[in-house]
């Protein structure tokens, strides 16, 4: 049943002082700046890309451009399930709490939490599930069930006393737009989001979060190069605060620029219809350096992990949790 999965959360402060866990996944953005000789600066390099985002777009009662700072905290969450006595723990997931610093007046105020997000059993999903599927297909086909044990355990998760003692709102997942999809630009303009873009055909990772119980739209904040995909749970404009939205761009968008450069440090900002694409030569490098092909072999690695010490040893077990969640929850 649903209450013999648990939860534990743990946090790490994300600064440029930081040196990954030995749980933590080697693809997140914040592990990759982590390692190699320049690993300080790359660190100090993101920070000071994010503070100073936010302060740009945070320009009331402003002036010199530096009043805010951002303490971001890496939060690992640990899922612990089986028999009283008898039970065993995997790490699920791994996200961002954002807290926003008013170096002015002194307070310290809460951000969003989730932001990056991070998930061994997704890597099992996408680089080990669907190309097995695939291998030998005649057409790309995607399981039915696609997700669907990833979906309850993060939904399970957010419905937690673990999730709800530790975190006031629900998590704002932000990430790149599909490089597979074309994004019309509307007329709706939010005053800190920006404008706007619509795609109707959901790219597969859009069904990924939908099985998660997030939905999604695309937003062009003032002086971006390309929109950010922001998944949620309940009124992405109406339940944060500004400066709480400006907390989560200025920090997802540093790290696309740094993973996706060809189209969030693009010398030119999305048009009208928008297709984004990484062979875009038009783009400055940032002065961090990120590895895409290392990556998607970790990504593979850690894949095959969560096949030989989750998936496999425990799948009878998560399929009946599954469907007893299914129950519960109808």
């Amino acid at each position: 049943m649903a209450n013999d999965i648990t939860f534990r959360i743990s946090t790490t402060r994300f600064d440029e002082d930081y040196s990954p866990s030995e749980i933590s996944r080697a693809t997140t953005n914040f592990a990759n700046l982590a390692r190699g000789e320049d690993r300080q600066q790359n660190l100090r390099n993101v920070l000071t890309m994010i503070d100073g985002r936010f302060n740009d777009l945070a320009r009331w009662d402003n002036r010199d451009g530096n009043r805010y700072t951002l303490e971001i905290d890496i939060v690992s969450v640990d899922l612990e399930f089986g028999a009283p006595g008898d039970g065993h723990t995997f790490p699920m997931l791994e996200v961002l709490d954002l807290h926003i610093v008013d170096t002015r007046t002194g307070a310290r105020l809460p951000g969003i939490v989730g932001n990056n997000f991070s998930s061994y059993l997704r890597d099992y999903d996408f680089s080990v599930l669907l190309p097995a599927v695939n291998d030998g297909a005649a057409s790309f086909t995607v399981p039915e069930d696609f997700g669907d044990l990833h979906g309850k355990l993060f939904r399970h998760f957010l419905d937690s006393a673990a999730y709800r003692e530790r975190f006031a709102l629900p998590p704002v997942i932000c990430i790149s737009v599909s490089t597979t999809k074309s994004y019309e630009r509307t007329e709706n303009v939010h005053p800190v989001l920006g404008v706007e873009y619509r795609q109707d055909d959901g790219s597969l990772t859009d069904r990924y979060f939908g099985e998660m119980g997030l939905q999604v739209r695309y937003f062009l904040p003032p002086g971006s190069a390309a929109p950010l995909a922001f998944y949620f749970r309940g009124d992405l404009l109406n339940d944060y605060t500004n400066l709480q939205l400006i907390g989560t761009i200025s920090t997802m968008e540093a790290f696309q620029k740094i993973y996706r450069p060809e189209i969030y440090n693009a010398n030119a900002a999305a048009a009208a219809t928008f297709r984004p694409s990484l062979d875009n030569p038009d783009f400055s490098r940032p002065q961090v350096d990120y590895d895409r092909e290392e990556r998607s072999r970790l990504a593979l690695m850690q894949g095959t992990y969560t096949a030989e010490h989750f998936v496999e040893p425990h799948g009878d077990e998560l399929a009946r949790w599954a469907a007893d969640y299914s129950v519960l929850a109808h």
